[in-house]
């Protein structure tokens, strides 16, 4: 029964907003497995040789588990995902543009997070007219 509601409401989606959810989740899955990584290869402290801030360190921790759920949220086509992603997303580029900020400064090319902040402007902009169709996707699968 849950996943044929959960069928009906991607089927009902329009293409586009189909693509956007597939490029939302793509995004957050590869953002799921960098952070995995960092933890795999330091541990809780992985990012305090990069990130002296301690509030940085403990976000970027935090994303092991908001980036998944974001993932999760959005293959139910929920919209809760959605404000999730485009509040993690405005912190993560807060985050990463903060705490390269010294690096940045030295020696802006290799250290400027472009590929955060162009994939969080995606989200963010993507969020307005993505939410109310999720909103509809959701009332035309209800029986």
């Amino acid at each position: 029964m849950v996943w044929v509601r959960l069928r009906a409401k991607w089927a009902v989606l329009p293409v586009w907003a189909k693509w956007v959810l597939a490029l939302y989740m793509i995004g957050f899955a590869d953002g799921t497995a960098d952070n995995v990584r960092w933890m795999t290869n330091g541990g809780i402290h992985a990012y305090a040789s990069s990130y002296p801030q301690v509030p940085i360190q403990v976000f970027f921790v935090i994303l092991v588990v908001a980036d998944p759920l974001i993932v999760v949220l959005l293959g139910l086509v929920r919209r809760e995902g959605i404000w999730l992603a485009c509040v993690v997303m405005v912190l993560d580029i807060v985050a990463n543009w903060v705490g390269n900020w010294s690096r940045i400064r030295h020696d802006p090319g290799p250290n400027v997070p472009w590929l955060i902040t162009f994939f969080g402007v995606f989200v963010l902009a993507c969020a307005p007219p993505l939410t109310p169709t999720l909103v509809k996707a959701r009332a035309a699968s209800l029986p």
